[in-house]
C-alpha cells in the first residue's frame, strides 16, 4: 500500500534535482503545495521584485506539474496551521521539504514536524539547496570558516556534488482540493506596473534557468575571467534569480560546468573563476547559517560603533540615480529598470553609499532586497558588509571605489553608463565619468546643463574619501574583535 505524501516548495521551485521530491513520488502519490507565508516578520518579506518572480515561476511550476496532471496547490497564511489542515483533509502520511538556513528556519520546521505530528504525519527534510551542507565544511579547529579562500578550497577537498536526479514520475492524489489563485495573491504590480518589459528579460521558472545555464556555458563562460567586470559586455552568467528561487540547483550548475570543462579544456581557468562565484553564494550561506544575527549586525562587532550619517536627500539621489557619479547613477537606473545590476557595478554603488555618503549598510541592504529580483538573504547581507567593511573576509574599509575610475576602467567606451544614464550620453569618453570637469562648450555639444539635465556631484570625491578615513579613524582605538 503506498502512502500519501505532501512536498511542500519553497525556494527549490523546479521539478528536477529534488531529492525530497524523488523520495516522496517513490512513496506514492504526491500532493505539492506552496504555501505564502504571511507570518513572516515585516522586515524580510519578500521584497516587490521578487515577488514578481515567484509569480512567474510558480506558474512556470504549476504547468510543469499539470503535464504530469498532478495540481499545484496554493495557500497563504501560517505555514503549519496549513500543512496541518491539509494533512486533515488528505490523510497523509508524511510531508517532504528541502533544508533551508535562513534564520527563521530551523525553528519553523521544528514548528512544523510538531504540529504535523499531532495528526499522524512526519517531515521529512532533504538537503538540495547548496553544493555542501554547513556541517561539513569546518576548519581544522572545527570552526566556521570566516574567510573565502580557505572555504572555497576545503570544499573542493571534499567529495564532488552528487550528480542530479531527473524530473521524477509523479502519482497524482485522486482527489479535488481547495486551492487559491495565483493572481489573488497580486504578487505583481498593476498600476503603475514598474515591471514593464521584464518578461522580454527574463524567463522565471525551471525551463528558464535551464537554458540560461546553457546559453551562458556555451557562449559566454570563454570570456568569463577578463570580461565579467565590465557591464556593457555579457559575460556573466545572470543565473542568481534562478538560483534564488531554486529554479536550477547549484549542482546542476556544478555538474553543467564541471561537463563543459572536459569539453573544452582550455576553457577551464574560465570556468573555475566562475564556479569560484558558486563558491561565494556558499560560502554567504554558510555564514548566515553559523552567523543567523549577518543581515541585521555587523559581523565585525566594532563596526556597530560606526558613526554612520542619516542623510535622506542623499540616499533619495543614490536610490533614484542621480548622484551626479555617471557609473553609480546607471547602476542604480539598471536595476530599476531590470531588478538586476552587474556584479562589478554593485561592488562600486555600495562602496559610494557606506563610504562616500557614509550611509549605513543596511539602508543599501533593504533597498536592494525590494529591487532585486536575486534579493538573497544570505548573498545580499553578505556582500554589503563585505563592501563595507563589517563583514567576513571583508574588503578593507580603507578601499573605497572611486565612481570615477571604476568607470573610466570598466565602462572605457561608455557602452553600459550611456545606456543607462542617456543624460550624458553625447559626451566624449574624456569626460563621460566627469561630466563636471567637460569645459562648457563640449557640455554644450553634448547638449548637457549641469544642475538641469543631470545633477552636479552630490559629493566631491576627494572630501568625501577623507571623511571616510576619519570615521574609519574613530574604529581603531577601539579593541579588536576575538
Amino acid at each position: 500500500m503506498s502512502d500519501v505524501s505532501i512536498y511542500w516548495f519553497r525556494d527549490d521551485l523546479r521539478l528536477s534535482d529534488l531529492p525530497g521530491l524523488k523520495a516522496a513520488a517513490e512513496a506514492g502519490p504526491i500532493i505539492p503545495v506552496y504555501i505564502l507565508d504571511t507570518e513572516l516578520g515585516e522586515a524580510w518579506r519578500l521584497g516587490s521584485a521578487s515577488r514578481w518572480w515567484l509569480h512567474h515561476s510558480l506558474a512556470s511550476l504549476r504547468a510543469a506539474l499539470a503535464a504530469q496532471g498532478v495540481e499545484l496547490i496554493l495557500r497563504a497564511g501560517d505555514i503549519s496551521t496549513n500543512l496541518v489542515d491539509l494533512v486533515k483533509e488528505t490523510g497523509a502520511n508524511h510531508i517532504y521539504c528541502s533544508r533551508h538556513y535562513q534564520p527563521w528556519a530551523e525553528s519553523l520546521e521544528l514548528n512544523v514536524r510538531e504540529a504535523v505530528t499531532g495528526v499522524g504525519a512526519t517531515l521529512k527534510r532533504y538537503p538540495g539547496t547548496l553544493l555542501h551542507e554547513p556541517e561539513t565544511v569546518a576548519t581544522g579547529s572545527g570552526t566556521p570558516f570566516k574567510v573565502f579562500t580557505p572555504f572555497w578550497r576545503a570544499c573542493n577537498r571534499l567529495h564532488q556534488p552528487s550528480h542530479p536526479t531527473p524530473v521524477p514520475d509523479l502519482l497524482p492524489f485522486q482527489q479535488t482540493l481547495q486551492s487559491e489563485d495565483l493572481d489573488d495573491w497580486q504578487l505583481t504590480p498593476k498600476s503603475p506596473n514598474w515591471a514593464f518589459g521584464w518578461n522580454d528579460l527574463w524567463q522565471p521558472g525551471e525551463v528558464g534557468g535551464q537554458a540560461a545555464v546553457a546559453q551562458f556555458l556555451s557562449n559566454h563562460v570563454q570570456n568569463y575571467s577578463h570580461g565579467r567586470d565590465i557591464p556593457a559586455e555579457p559575460n556573466t552568467s545572470r543565473l542568481s534569480p534562478y538560483l534564488r528561487f531554486g529554479n536550477i540547483s547549484p549542482r546542476q550548475v556544478w555538474h553543467a560546468a564541471q561537463a563543459t570543462k572536459i569539453e573544452r579544456h582550455t576553457e577551464a581557468d574560465a570556468i573555475d573563476k566562475f564556479l569560484s562565484e558558486l563558491g561565494w553564494r556558499e560560502f554567504c550561506y554558510h555564514l548566515l547559517f553559523h552567523f543567523p544575527s549577518m543581515p541585521d549586525e555587523a559581523f565585525n562587532p566594532k563596526f556597530s560603533f560606526f558613526p554612520w550619517t542619516e542623510d535622506t536627500a542623499r540616499l533619495k539621489a543614490w536610490q533614484s540615480g542621480f548622484t551626479g557619479y555617471p557609473i553609480v547613477d546607471a547602476g542604480m537606473r539598471e536595476l530599476w529598470k531590470t531588478g538586476f545590476m552587474h556584479n562589478r557595478v554593485r561592488m562600486v554603488v555600495a562602496s559610494f553609499l557606506t563610504k562616500h555618503l557614509l550611509i549605513n549598510w543596511r539602508e543599501g541592504e533593504a533597498w536592494f532586497w525590494d529591487c532585486l529580483l536575486d534579493a538573497d538573504l544570505a548573498s545580499n547581507a553578505c556582500s554589503w558588509q563585505w563592501v563595507g567593511g563589517s563583514g567576513a573576509d571583508a574588503a578593507p574599509y580603507f578601499r573605497i571605489f572611486n565612481p570615477i575610475t571604476q568607470g573610466e576602467k570598466f565602462d572605457k567606451t561608455g557602452g553600459y553608463t550611456r545606456r543607462w544614464v542617456p543624460e550624458v550620453a553625447g559626451l566624449p569618453d574624456k569626460y563621460l565619468h566627469k561630466p563636471w570637469e567637460a569645459p562648457e562648450s563640449v557640455l554644450s555639444d553634448a547638449g548637457v546643463t549641469l544642475g538641469e539635465d543631470y545633477p552636479w556631484p552630490i559629493v566631491d570625491h576627494k572630501a568625501a574619501r577623507e571623511a571616510a578615513l576619519s570615521a574609519y579613524g574613530t574604529l581603531k582605538s577601539l579593541e579588536q574583535p576575538g
